[in-house]
This record gives C-alpha cells, sequence and structure tokens, in this order.
C-alpha cells in the first residue's frame, strides 16, 4: 500500500486549519477612545473558578504572545490562588516586574442550544466496498447490489462558552481595551487558549494598542 507523506509545512497548516475549523471563535472588541496609551508586556490573568482551566489558559496565551516576540507572563507565576490582595499589593507586584499592562479574562456563562438532524437515506452500490464488488460489477454477467444507509433522525446539543478580556494599563489601572468571546463547542482548553490568544494579539496590532509591533 503506497503511504502518503505530508511535508512538515503542509502538516502544520492542516493542524492549524482543523483546529480553528473545529472550534469556531467570535472576537467582538471596543478600544477606548480616550485613551492612547501602548502597551509593551502583559500579564495574562484568567480569573476563573477552576485552576484546572486557569493555568493551562495562561500558559498557553503567554506562549503564542511571547511567540509573536511580544513579552507575556501567567498571574500564576507570582500571584498563588486562594489568596486575596489589596489593589496596593497588586500594584506594588505589577510594578516590580515592569508590568505596562494587565489582561483579565472571565467567563461570561455559557448558552446551550438544540438542532433536530433530519433523517436521510443513501443507497450506495456494493462495488464501493472492496474490490472484488468492484471488480463484480464491472462484468455486468454477476449483476449489481445496492446497500441502504440511513443517517440522522437525532438531537445534536451545542454549546457557546463566552468569556470577556479586559486590558488594562498598569500606569493608572485605565480600561484601554474590552472584548467579548464566545467559543462554539470548545474541547481542549490548550488549543482554545492558543487560538483566543492568536485572535487578541491580531485585533491588539489592528488597533495600533502595542508597543514596537508593525501592523
Amino acid at each position: 500500500m503506497k503511504k502518503i507523506i505530508l511535508s512538515p509545512g503542509l502538516l502544520i497548516i492542516l493542524i492549524a486549519f482543523i483546529f480553528t475549523s473545529c472550534n469556531p471563535i467570535t472576537l467582538t472588541s471596543w478600544t477606548n477612545p480616550k485613551e492612547n496609551q501602548k502597551i509593551g508586556n502583559v500579564v495574562v490573568w484568567a480569573m476563573f473558578d477552576k485552576l484546572e482551566f486557569q493555568k493551562p489558559f495562561e500558559q498557553y496565551a503567554t506562549n503564542y504572545f511571547n511567540s509573536k516576540g511580544f513579552k507575556a507572563m501567567e498571574s500564576l507565576s507570582f500571584l498563588p490562588p486562594g489568596h486575596k490582595y489589596s489593589l496596593t499589593d497588586l500594584e506594588k507586584k505589577f510594578d516590580s516586574l515592569g508590568v505596562d499592562g494587565i489582561l483579565v479574562v472571565t467567563y461570561k456563562g455559557t448558552d446551550k442550544s438544540q438542532s433536530y438532524v433530519a433523517p436521510s437515506t443513501t443507497v450506495y452500490p456494493d462495488y464501493y466496498y472492496n474490490y472484488y464488488n468492484y471488480y463484480n460489477w464491472g462484468y455486468p454477467i454477476y449483476g449489481m447490489g445496492a446497500n441502504v444507509v440511513t443517517t440522522g433522525g437525532y438531537w445534536v446539543t451545542s454549546s457557546t462558552v463566552n468569556i470577556q478580556a479586559n486590558l488594562y494599563a498598569n500606569s493608572d489601572n485605565t480600561l484601554i481595551w474590552q472584548a467579548s468571546i464566545s467559543i462554539d463547542d470548545p474541547q481542549y482548553i490548550d488549543q482554545i487558549s492558543y487560538q483566543i490568544a492568536g485572535q487578541m494579539y491580531a485585533d491588539w496590532v489592528k488597533n495600533n494598542l502595542l508597543k514596537n509591533v508593525a501592523k
């Protein structure tokens, strides 16, 4: 049997297409028209209830930002969970790290919907199933059979996860940018986090919010 070998470049493109096509993400943003501050580095702070969601989101989002040459760090690297910090404490932390942007991400709920997949019937000739049946089909004297395949007739439940992202300037705690993000039927938090970070970063570049980054 002949093997098909994909080049590394083609394989990367294929994986990226699968990830983005399986998990559609919608991002709607707003940029504060009264602010002209630009961000050179950022803390990613995912304020989720569960650590098993917060940790991978921060990890993969910061990995994406750093891969673009935009410095980012996880809040968990210096803000242990389970502790309540005062504004003064946080400002001291951020200032000591030289941070000029704080990206806060919060969960805003999940919307569920149902849709009905109507039944449909397709007739496949027998020769589709193996080469011998195809061989038989090639000689009319052997006759030709058919197989009937019925699909559908069931309900499908879809989930849309909604999150909100706020980008604040550390200098005066001002909100610079905000986005409402919806993810259809998310499966893997690592893949989704990477994709979300990509869309946020592209939107920051588009709106000229970053230091020393060309559009």
